[in-house]
């Protein structure tokens, strides 16, 4: 049996959480395998919201098993939060939820160190949510984390060492904190967190595919945040690419299998950073306000802007897209006339190519599409497509050279259109 991995193709945000909600009942085990707490994971059913952070979207799935892998970051004060809250809610998560011993962790002083050298930055500012990701990265390669499983040995000396180490570092910045609350909520995260089995997950996930198991593995953010292949430096701090799950869990490449990427039926971007096809118009304001377009996490108010299909397809070639699955078409139901981004014109030349750079002088290349001007928020079968949306899936098929094989028309995990009979 082979991990297959579910990844969003552009700025994040693409609605990761409800697909693998949907996707979930065919498979035996959920994975996540790099991000942090910065990741909003979006769920509507029942008539209830959820958005998790750190805990894989199969949680609700009863017998399934979700698993935090080695190549997540992890904070335990907002784990028990994420934790306490789905509790609240009826969900029993100590039978069903295991954490790597490799994941690192996010100390109190990480989330000190972002915010004093995001203020440094000034005008310059990457946009971070401000929750210790990119330190905790940082001290992850520079060899100074601490990881999941030091919690089970000498943990109180190697904390020490950690936190003065840190607090020397933000001497040197003028920079006011009070470390006393934050680290007593971070504390008590870490009693919660040893409620929860840490297990050596490279060797578990090998052995639920050993043993004929499907695993699904989860990806946060999105491709153009990966710190390799993003618009660098407006990145995050980890491999969200295909690739990012082979070293997140510890597979092996010939070990994947399917690669879903999801997108939007538009595109949207959080914080700062290039986004060729941003609308400052009232089409741009249309979109974010019928697109409920605010971070479930920060709260932030997201960017919006029209399908930029270069990007799309770089993403597609970077991750070996297979399957994709398009989400809020719905938002696009009332628009007269749709554009996409075909090609950027660059210094008077045109190119399909992804550059280097695109920070500056990057001027979209659009096609102009019409809309359909129908409701798609209570279709159940392709059959109910209107003719014009039909020709809009056909137009982005023929450009990313990939079938779409789901189609969203809402936020409810019933709102989900499956359009092939061989998707399974």
């Amino acid at each position: 049996m082979k991990v297959d991995v579910l990844l969003g193709l552009q700025w994040g945000d693409e609605g990761k959480g409800k697909v693998v909600d949907v996707l979930t009942p065919g498979y035996d085990v959920i994975t996540r395998f790099q991000g942090g707490p910065n990741a909003g994971h979006t769920l509507e059913f029942e008539n209830q919201k959820y958005v998790l952070r750190s805990i894989p979207s199969g949680i609700f799935q009863g017998g399934k098993v979700n698993i935090i892998g080695n190549g997540v970051v992890l904070d335990p004060a907002l784990f028990k939060q994420e934790v306490e809250g789905l509790e609240a809610s009826g969900h029993n998560l100590k039978e069903r939820l295991f954490i790597s011993k490799k994941a690192h962790l996010i100390l109190p002083t990480h989330r000190l160190l972002d915010a004093a050298y995001e203020s440094a930055k000034g005008s310059s500012k990457i946009g971070t949510t401000g929750k210790g990701i990119g330190p905790t990265y940082t001290d992850k390669i520079s060899r100074n984390g601490l990881r999941v499983g030091d919690l089970l040995c000498n943990f109180e000396a190697k904390y020490k060492a950690a936190i003065d180490r840190h607090k020397e570092i933000l001497s040197h910045y003028d920079f006011k904190y009070d470390l006393e609350q934050i680290e007593k909520d971070w504390m008590a995260g870490v009693e919660k967190l040893k409620e929860f089995q840490f297990i050596d997950s490279e060797h578990v996930v090998n052995g639920y595919l050993a043993a004929d198991k499907k695993v699904l593995a989860e990806g946060a953010q999105g491709t153009m945040l990966d710190i390799d292949f993003g618009s660098y430096p407006f990145v995050t701090s980890s491999n969200t690419i295909c690739a990012g799950a082979c070293t997140g869990l510890g597979v092996s490449p010939r070990n994947i299998g399917d690669v879903f990427g999801i997108f939007k039926a538009y595109c949207t971007r959080v914080g700062s950073g290039p986004f060729p096809t941003e609308l400052f118009d009232e089409v741009g304001e249309k979109l974010c306000d019928l697109g409920h377009e605010f971070g479930s996490v920060t709260g932030r108010r997201r960017r919006c802007g029209w399908i930029d299909l270069v990007a799309l397809k770089y993403a597609v070639m970077i991750n070996g897209v297979n399957k994709l699955i398009m989400m809020k078409s719905d938002v696009l139901d009332g628009f007269e006339k749709i554009k996409a981004c075909v090609a950027y014109k660059i210094n008077g030349e045109e190119t399909d190519e992804f550059p280097f750079d695109i920070n500056e002088g990057v001027e979209p290349v659009y096609v102009e599409l019409p809309g359909w001007k129908t409701d798609m928020t209570k279709m159940q079968s392709e059959n109910e497509f209107p003719e014009e949306f039909n020709s809009y899936l056909d137009f982005l098929e023929d450009y990313l050279e990939v079938p779409i094989k789901i189609v969203s028309v809402g936020p409810d995990r019933a709102q989900t259109i499956v359009r092939y009979k061989d998707f399974e």
